[in-house]
């Protein structure tokens, strides 16, 4: 039967650093959710390697996410084992089913090489984190369709991303959770490839960056309201998987 894939956003405890939320996630909390059951686990978290300025502003009052947490189970039954661990550990959650569809695994353009590094190790560079709502009067259908027929393909040719993974939500299973529609993992070489605009819009002149950025922000419109994205850079753990090598 085939793994069911379910993600876990979560809000830290007031006051609780962001290094040791890093460590309990990557640690004893990663350890829980296995044993509980989950056949792959991927934990994307702030850390002192992902302080960089989001491309995206946050220009909400909320308190931004702490962390994504992303399962592969073969029943919803893990995953309310897992929302239970998370719950006792201190965070606030908002879990979700999701369809994942990955449009660049790394190793897949001329912005990386395969991965190489080892389950439980801290991947490079860092990630976005992008919560997607969709704006009343587009169908579902039609939205999926521009995000994945204009968006993808145009970021994708002009932005230096290493890695790009899409995420559908089928179903959200916490009441009262974000009104959300798509959740978007995008992975970057470096900091410097956030914060220097000529490297974020793939252009070496002022010129070339301005009509990208046009380009970028015409397909963002297609299919979102930009004041309404949520977006948080944080650092990637691989902690089982069923790609590159695995820890010994």
């Amino acid at each position: 039967m085939k793994s069911l894939k379910f993600q876990f956003l979560l809000w830290a405890p007031a006051g609780r650093p962001q290094e040791t939320n890093s460590e309990l996630l990557a640690g004893d909390i990663a350890a829980s959710i296995l044993r509980a059951g989950a056949e792959g686990l991927v934990l994307y978290c702030r850390d002192s390697g992902s302080r960089v300025r989001p491309p995206s502003p946050w220009l909400r009052r909320e308190e931004p996410y702490c962390a994504l947490v992303d399962v592969w189970a073969g029943d919803r039954k893990t995953a309310g084992k897992v929302e239970s661990i998370l719950k006792q550990a201190g965070y606030r959650t908002a879990a979700y089913q999701v369809e994942e569809s990955v449009y660049t695994e790394y190793g897949g353009n001329r912005h990386s090489q395969s991965r190489s590094w080892p389950d439980g190790s801290r991947s490079p560079g860092v990630v976005s984190v992008n919560l997607l709502e969709r704006p009343d009067g587009i169908a579902r259908d039609e939205w999926i369709k521009r995000w994945h027929g204009i968006m993808s393909p145009v970021s994708e040719k002009l932005q230096p991303r290493t890695r790009y993974v899409r995420n559908l939500v089928l179903e959200s299973l916490t009441p009262g959770s974000l009104g959300i529609e798509g959740i978007v993992v995008e992975s970057w070489p470096s900091k410097r490839h956030v914060e220097n605009p000529f490297l974020f819009y793939g252009s070496g002149n002022v010129f070339g960056m301005l009509v990208n950025m046009i380009r970028i922000l015409r397909a963002v419109r297609s299919f979102l309201r930009v004041s309404r994205i949520r977006t948080v850079m944080m650092g990637e753990y691989f902690i089982k998987t069923g790609f590159g090598k695995s820890k010994k």
